[in-house]
């Protein structure tokens, strides 16, 4: 298998690392400052979010690159000029959790393209809310933000339940607004990995115990490598700030969607990562059905692999971002 870009840039820089200063790579340098902000969906709920990287619209936005003809930046001309250098980069996360579960990819990505991770709805600090806990409406809330913050064109990066409502954002509005997609350990049904055992029991532990359920959740499926136990924490507060009858609604609109009719429609870049189980023969089947889809398998990492394995993963990330250009 050929080396990642990113691996051989690391191995000039360690053979030619008495060049001095000069040869430092740009992820070296800090990560531009993160601000926090909110859009409002068509029925009033409030979607957070959280935005860092080279061009942002709004006060105090800069571009890395000067505009042509010395034009001056505006609002308005800075997020056209910044889609022309490069695609913006959107991180969905999945069932109950927050934004930040991407921080690993906003800290590393913001250095060379526009990022933002947004809140779900009932997720993070986004609104808590009893409705529209399903695909349809979430890939609704999905648009609000692409459309509000003038992303496109935009890569979709979902993990988890999120790839479900990815594929509903897809089956709505299309493409016309994306560069690429990359669905992160998820397919386009539940059912044929999981079997309505495993979704009833699932559905059973978050309504009976809902503490233990979300301990072990984030703990034998989320994560097989170790992380601080303080992290994990913070995880599993995350997930319980979710109400119960939530996080079962939000289970209920994933386990009944089936998307997989929408997957040929996709006539955009597509990167799937998934990690290595005996259950993700379905995931796996996406890359035949999606035209052109690559396909990483993360061998000995969790659900959350970007977590487990944050360089592979912003390695692999970066190699299909660099295609787009």
């Amino acid at each position: 298998m050929p080396l990642h870009r990113k691996t051989l840039l690391t191995v000039l820089i360690v053979i030619c690392g008495t060049c001095g200063a000069s040869s430092a790579r740009a992820t070296d340098k800090k990560p531009p400052a993160v601000k926090s902000g909110f859009v409002t969906t068509s029925d009033g709920v409030k979607i957070h979010y959280v935005e860092s990287g080279k061009a942002v619209v709004g006060a105090g936005a800069e571009v890395g690159n000067p505009l042509p003809n010395g034009t001056k930046p505006t609002k308005g001309n800075i997020a056209v000029f910044a889609a022309k250098q490069s695609p913006s980069i959107l991180f969905v996360p999945g069932w109950t959790m927050p934004e930040w579960i991407w921080q690993k990819q906003i800290d590393y990505f913001s250095r060379d393209y526009r990022v933002v991770a947004m809140d779900p709805r009932s997720q993070g600090e986004s609104s808590l809310t009893s409705e529209g806990l399903y695909p349809t409406i979430r890939a609704r809330d999905i648009k609000a933000l692409v459309d509000q913050l003038h992303l496109a064109p935009v890569v979709i990066v979902a993990w988890s339940m999120a790839v479900v409502e990815t594929l509903a954002y897809v089956d709505q509005y299309g493409t016309k607004d994306l560069a690429g997609v990359v669905l992160v350990d998820s397919s386009a049904s539940f059912l044929p990995d999981g079997g309505v055992e495993n979704a009833l029991g699932l559905m059973k532990g978050i309504l009976e115990d809902r503490q233990n359920a979300t301990n072990g959740f984030v703990r034998n499926l989320c994560f097989k490598k170790p992380q601080p136990d303080e992290y994990i924490q913070k995880v599993i507060q995350a997930s319980l700030r979710v109400p119960a009858s939530d996080a079962a609604a939000l289970l209920l609109g994933y386990f009944t969607a089936d998307y997989r009719p929408t997957l040929p429609k996709i006539d955009k870049p597509v990167l799937i990562c998934a990690a290595k189980t005996p259950y993700n023969g379905s995931i796996v089947a996406m890359q035949g059905k999606i035209p052109g889809a690559q396909l990483e398998i993360f061998d000995g990492d969790g659900h959350a692999l970007f977590v487990d394995d944050p360089d592979k993963f912003n390695a692999v990330l970066e190699d299909f971002l660099h295609d787009l250009k």
